[in-house]
């Protein structure tokens, strides 16, 4: 074993060692250097996605919301709300949609463990929820969750309602799934979606999803309403939030 050896090599053999220890360094800091732009792309992307996904809430807290919907006929609805959500652990929480009227009467329970894909304890993934463009894919961001993950660059952050945004792309091969990439905006200082469009296998739009406003309350700012947009259906749902409470 080299640790068993003499300390007492010559001066030469010690010059050859030092020559391959900097030719070593040299190799992999070559390496290092090496990674494409397309590499860093996608490994920021999975860190950032990875981020958003596991961004659980400070506290267990109470909405009261209602889904405005408008189908492609132009027939309206309004469908009372109350979301749930509860943190079970450090790093576990759920979040409850409960249909308090109208004809899509219903309760859709997501279960989220960290970065893991969310879990659907009660209603589904793909079906709309109350009648509404928004389906428990939509509303758990399953897309943060997907397995390729990339950053778009450009020059300087790009504005979205009126904010600084970083843009990353997501995309599955996942056949089931309605849309197969998003792009999203993501606000730089609050790390939240401004702004999400999905696609299809065949790159055609299928839904646009946006933040609408926000408000101050008790010092802090809470989103005031969302809206989803069905660009092959020609619908369209606005999300409300009316109250929260503890």
């Amino acid at each position: 074993m080299f640790f068993n050896r003499p300390f007492g090599f010559n001066r030469a053999s010690s010059r050859i060692s030092m020559a391959v220890v900097s030719v070593g360094l040299v190799s992999l800091l070559s390496l290092a250097s090496a990674e494409t732009q397309e590499e860093v792309d996608a490994r920021e992307g999975k860190e950032f996605a990875t981020q958003l996904a596991s961004g659980r809430p400070e506290r267990s807290f109470t909405n009261r919301a209602v889904l405005r919907v408008r189908d492609a006929s132009g027939r309206k609805e309004l469908v009372p709300l109350q979301i749930v959500t509860r943190i079970e652990s450090e790093s576990e929480w759920s979040v409850s949609y409960e249909a308090l009227g109208g004809s899509g009467s219903e309760t859709l329970r997501i279960r989220h463990r960290g970065s893991e894909m969310p879990v659907y304890e009660k209603g589904t993934r793909d079906i709309a929820f109350a009648g509404s463009d928004f389906t428990g894919r939509d509303l758990a961001l399953e897309f943060y969750h997907w397995p390729v993950q990339r950053m778009i660059r450009r020059p300087k952050p790009e504005m979205r309602k009126g904010r600084p945004c970083r843009i990353l792309e997501s995309a599955t091969t996942d056949s089931s799934s309605p849309y197969v990439r998003v792009r999203s905006w993501i606000d730089l200082e609050h790390l939240q979606p401004l702004i999400a469009e999905a696609y299809d296998a065949q790159g055609n739009l299928v839904k646009e999803f946006s933040v609408g406003s926000v408000r101050k309350v008790e010092g802090n700012w809470e989103l005031k309403d969302l809206e989803m947009v069905g660009e092959k259906s020609g619908s369209q749902t606005k999300l409300e939030f009316l109250f929260t409470s503890p």
